[in-house]
């Protein structure tokens, strides 16, 4: 039997730290960080951070906009509503939330985000500087997985960690980052045949397929870590893509969902907001 890796718990550490920070601009009478969160449509995983963002801001005391948009959206409207949060001072980090309506040019509209306003690495720049290992802001979700494995003794150096999921918000940075962590890596998606057989031979398994239960204990080696990306509305329900009571019968470390990665998701989201005006 295996270990549920709670996320909220991990988060808590890197929250105090954003707290303390928070505190001391007051202190010092300064302006306390302020984010805007862009919401086009109604995907439910997409609803469901947007609340989770704005209840951890106000936790912390970031103040925070949020903007809901239509789904139908003209792409120039929504270019105009990002160059002017990029010139609001008021603003010092912008989240656009994928994914968006396939009308909408996501590469196009995410890299008007202005670089040190662009707090989850989704403009051309800050993905040009991450896969060149420079200093930027990383992809939260994938900054968040990595970190998770990190607060446990499970190493990663020297393992064979497969990642399914090839999305630019996910499969691709958490792939760089394990590579960063020598360990070696097999990016699967909807194409990958035999991919039961890949993921058995996998010491680190990350799902991000958006398949509500998909990966059954069949798929899981024993004793491998497993990070759920999964985030699927199943019943009024948040449901990951991993059935968490079989797998955690043979893997060392689960996360669940809710619970396990979008708690490190958010909050290392308000760690980049806060790493900027450092």
């Amino acid at each position: 039997m295996g270990i549920k890796l709670d996320g909220k718990k991990v988060a808590q550490k890197y929250q105090e730290e954003i707290r303390r920070f928070i505190k001391l601009k007051k202190d010092k009478g300064q302006k306390v960080p302020g984010m805007a969160n862009i919401l086009v449509g109604n995907d439910s995983g997409s609803i469901y951070y947007v609340n989770n963002q704005n209840k951890l801001c106000n936790k912390l005391g970031i103040d925070v906009r949020s903007i809901f948009l239509e789904e139908n959206i003209h792409e120039d409207n929504l270019m105009n509503i990002i160059r002017k949060l990029n010139c609001d001072d008021e603003i010092d980090g912008i989240i656009l939330q994928l994914p968006l309506p396939k009308h909408l040019n996501e590469a196009k509209i995410t890299s008007e985000i202005s670089y040190k306003k662009d707090i989850d690495g989704l403009s051309n720049l800050s993905t040009g500087k991450f896969y060149k290992k420079e200093k930027c802001h990383m992809p939260c979700t994938p900054k968040g997985i990595i970190n998770l494995i990190k607060s446990t003794e499970f190493e990663i150096e020297g393992k064979y960690a497969v990642v399914i999921g090839r999305s630019n918000i996910v499969g691709k940075p958490i792939a760089q980052l394990l590579l960063n962590e020598n360990a070696t890596v097999t990016i699967c998606h909807s194409k990958t045949k035999n991919l039961k057989q890949i993921c058995k031979n996998a010491d680190i398994l990350v799902c991000a397929a958006g398949k509500p239960k998909f990966i059954t204990k069949e798929y899981i080696k024993e004793g491998a870590f497993v990070i759920d990306v999964g985030t699927t509305m199943v019943d009024g329900k948040l449901t990951g893509d991993v059935c968490f009571e079989e797998v955690i019968e043979k893997a060392s470390f689960v996360t669940p969902v809710p619970g396990g990665v979008g708690a490190m998701t958010t909050t290392m989201l308000m760690k980049n907001l806060c790493e900027e005006l450092k």
